[in-house]
């Protein structure tokens, strides 16, 4: 893997207070069918393509930098704020909990928070102030919105803030392991 440091992957910070309050870095704003994703080459958003499915994105969605997992990506975040936040925003996010699933048999992770300068949002502090059918439409939404593509999506349990913080600091910890697993860029200079 070739690492570009001009990538906001590597490039932004993970945040100061984290994994309690990390940067998310937005790829899809909520209320959108657009797949985009970072292009991990070029640092660049990609329309990745739209999605199959009727159903739009039900929150902000994006991925928290300096963060690795193992389906070879950054840690997946999704952003609850009462506005659809602009791709590549730089968004400081209040983690409450995790959404753990399985995409295609791999484990695909979902942070969740909320955005930390977003007043109708930042006084919430764990998964239980949500609503009950917060986590129905979520759950609905990513158990469906593959199957037209004959993907299969299984949305296991949410979980506490404190298992959040338990992935976020392995995926910072893996991070760190795939970084200096590489070669240096100084490593390339000769004389």
């Amino acid at each position: 893997m070739k690492i570009d440091l001009s990538n906001p992957w590597h490039k932004v910070s993970i945040g100061e207070n984290a994994p309690e309050i990390v940067n998310a870095v937005i790829e899809i704003p909520k209320n959108t069918r657009a797949k985009y994703e970072l292009d991990k080459e070029s640092g660049l958003l990609l329309m990745d393509r739209v999605i199959y499915s009727s159903m739009y994105y039900p929150a902000n969605y994006g991925f928290i930098p300096q963060t690795y997992c193992d389906d070879k990506d950054p840690l997946d975040i999704l952003v609850l704020s009462q506005i659809s936040i602009v791709p590549m925003c730089i968004v400081s996010a209040k983690v409450i909990g995790v959404m753990r699933m399985m995409d295609d048999g791999e484990m695909d992770d979902k942070i969740i928070a909320v955005a930390e300068n977003d007043m109708s949002v930042n006084h919430i502090e764990n998964m239980n102030q949500l609503p009950e059918h917060f986590f129905s439409e979520l759950r609905n939404f990513f158990q469906d919105y593959k199957k037209l593509e004959e993907k299969t999506v299984e949305v296991e349990k949410f979980r506490s803030r404190k298992r959040a913080i338990d992935i976020i600091q392995k995926s910072i910890v893996d991070y760190k392991e795939l970084t200096n697993s590489l070669p240096s860029l100084t490593d390339k200079i000769e004389d």
